[in-house]
């Protein structure tokens, strides 16, 4: 694997100035293309999620034609909908000295200096406008006796500037971003195409002109032309087999377009949640979140005693170890998710782990109810409380939750400029499946931020640059590239249909999952990382050689679609390490046990890691490679000191 780049040097476009103003004066700068114009160019969504349906509804207001091609049934059955704890913005409605500045801060903090300063400022500016945006659309966010929207704490900041609708946030704002695009498909600005999975994108002369894509009702191989493609797919935690993503989220749309050129970004960079439920045997085929704002009223602890199993009521207070609180007395339970979960970790591994195999802490609500009463932290978490119960059948207005990190986001993706366009002209990439925002560490509710800024007001802006600066000529679904990029579509089906072998691609892909989870999650080692290199390439062999998968590709095939999918995590997941194997620093949630401070803490290494790992696909089947280019981060604002939250 070569380290040298022998491509152009990345070039970011982030504009320069105070960073303040940059955001105001990149879209004086860009091209603009005037309203009668619009109507001439095509614009091809993929995903339906936050990001995928604010974009669609936005670029067809503006009068732009979309095409949207939804995965599942319906828009608002993506995964967006999973989102519970809430979406931040630096409005400062309990004035308690927030700020769009303090936003920027404690997001470039919280992902520990390994994200552009640029586009985290942005993030923060346009945030404020996401919630009028949303309001007027409807959405029904928690509201104070007064009737100002109320706002919650998350984690890695001091102040309170989540807003929102009780568990269920990702749903209201689902909603409100569906019925958005639904009123352009109304209208005839937007052709929805549900039920169709994109398997691979089609490069004409350099840029991107369009998908292939499978109905997977009917199984048809379809092609879709356009002027440009958004990439709205998520992200790719579930290489990791168990997580809390839904079954359905996968990696093959920005995997595909990745081996088309567009580089990846930190692909090692993933988060762990530390408030999911629990493993509790092998036959479960995802993990449950639970929101991060229960750690607003929640209190984290163990026994202090290793191997104590009495039930939690039996455990004095004087011998609980309620640890965050303990070792970070400014944050205490509201640390941010990587530090949480490997706190959580230290507790099990040193024994003093609850639950029937000790592989989890206590969330704990009894202090909050005694202080404000059962019905008021019923109207803050209920739906949540209730999801638990039904999954554990324990109450926890009577007992403490269980609760154990597990993978959650995916801060890594397809490399993204400040225009949220790939390395491919014509392809942009939002929201999760982008590497921009969140450095090595996402604060929690700052995903919905993200991808709604996404769709709502950076695409909107700079997607006129591409169709203002380059001359795309007219290009059909006839063209010779569509007809290639098909053909190659189709032959990987038939290879998939034809192995003939013993094993499932579930199988396979629980075994992925363990490797990864054991070897690249939340601790890594230089020895740990070799082992999965090997282990990973012996098991795509061996999945290439004795998958078995029923049916046929002419026929709703869930075997079929889930054997690509895994197919490509298996090749994603080589990556992974491998970036995880040459960033030898601790940053956020990529852990090297080699680099930490005599605490316990993540220890970075500015002097030589402080870069975008953007990786080149240069090599495929038995010669899979990667060439690994940088793109080196530079802070004028916030100074690159040690993260302390204690």
């Amino acid at each position: 694997m070569s380290t040298t780049p022998t491509t152009p040097k990345l070039d970011s476009k982030c504009p320069t100035g105070p960073v303040s103003e940059r955001w105001d004066k990149h879209r004086f700068e860009l091209k603009l293309v005037n309203p009668a114009n619009k109507r001439k160019f095509h614009v091809l969504v993929v995903g339906t999620g936050l990001a995928g349906a604010s974009a669609a509804a936005s670029l067809a207001e503006l009068g732009y034609k979309v095409s949207v091609l939804c995965i599942h049934d319906s828009p608002r059955r993506a995964h967006s909908i999973a989102a519970q704890g809430g979406i931040n913005a630096a409005k400062n409605y309990p004035n308690d000295g927030d700020s769009v500045r303090r936003l920027f801060y404690d997001t470039v903090k919280g992902g520990d200096y390994r994200a552009r300063e640029s586009n985290v400022y942005r993030l923060a500016q346009v945030s404020n406008s996401i919630i009028d945006q949303c309001v007027a659309q409807g959405v029904p966010f928690a509201r104070e006796y007064g009737g100002l929207l109320d706002n919650r704490s998350f984690g890695g900041a001091q102040v309170s500037r989540t807003f929102y609708a009780r568990g269920q946030t990702g749903q209201q704002l689902l909603l409100g971003a569906y019925q958005a695009l639904m009123r352009q498909v109304g209208l005839g600005k937007v052709a929805l195409y549900p039920r169709r999975e994109m398997l691979d994108l089609v490069v004409v002369d350099g840029v991107a002109r369009g998908v292939i894509a499978r109905e997977l009702v009917s199984g048809a191989v379809e092609r879709y032309a356009a002027d440009a493609v958004l990439l709205c797919t998520g992200g790719y935690g579930n290489v990791f087999f168990l997580s809390t993503n839904a079954k359905f989220s996968n990696a093959t749309a920005i995997w595909r377009a990745h081996k088309r050129g567009a580089l990846f970004g930190n692909p090692c960079f993933t988060q762990i949640h530390p408030t999911c439920i629990p493993v509790s045997g092998s036959y479960q085929s995802k993990l449950t979140l639970m929101s991060e704002s229960l750690r607003n009223d929640g209190r984290v602890w163990v026994p202090k005693s290793k191997g104590d199993r009495r039930s939690p009521d039996q455990i004095p207070d004087e011998e609980r170890d309620y640890y965050l609180e303990r070792i970070y007395p400014s944050f205490g339970n509201l640390v941010p998710r990587d530090i949480a979960s490997r706190r959580a970790k230290e507790m099990a591994d040193a024994g003093r782990g609850v639950g029937d195999n000790g592989m989890a802490v206590y969330l704990d609500f009894r202090d909050a109810i005694r202080r404000d009463g059962a019905p008021r932290i019923a109207e803050k978490y209920g739906n949540l409380f209730q999801m638990y119960e039904r999954i554990t059948a324990d109450d926890p207005y009577k007992v403490p939750m269980r609760i154990y990190p597990a993978v959650h986001y995916t801060m890594g993706g397809l490399w993204v400029d400040y225009n949220l366009e790939s390395t491919i002209p014509g392809l942009f990439v939002l929201g999760e499946a982008n590497f921009s925002d969140h450095g090595a560490n996402r604060l929690g509710a700052s995903a919905l931020m993200q991808g709604l800024a996404d769709g709502y007001y950076v695409i909107p802006a700079t997607i006129g640059s591409h169709f203002a600066g380059r001359k795309l000529g007219a290009v059909t679904t006839d063209h010779e590239a569509f007809r290639t990029t098909e053909a190659a579509v189709r032959t990987r089906l038939e290879r998939l249909l034809s192995i003939d072998g013993k094993r499932s691609s579930d199988d396979f892909h629980r075994e992925l999952g363990l490797v990864m989870w054991n070897h690249c999650g939340m601790a890594r080692s230089e020895q740990g990382l070799k082992t999965a290199l090997t282990k990973i390439r012996a098991l795509r062999d061996e999945f290439w050689h004795d998958l078995r998968v029923l049916g046929s590709g002419e026929e709703l095939n869930r075997e079929l679609e889930k054997a690509g999918r895994v197919a490509d995590f298996m090749e994603l997941a080589e990556l992974m390490v491998l970036d995880a194997e040459q960033r030898r620093e601790s940053c956020g949630g990529h852990f090297r046990e080699e680099s930490q401070t005599e605490e316990g803490e993540a220890l970075r290494d500015d002097a030589n890691y402080c870069y975008v790992g953007a990786w080149q696909h240069t090599g495929e089947g038995a010669n899979l490679a990667w060439t690994m280019h940088k793109e080196s981060l530079t802070f004028e604002e916030v100074k690159l000191t040690q993260r302390s939250y204690k």
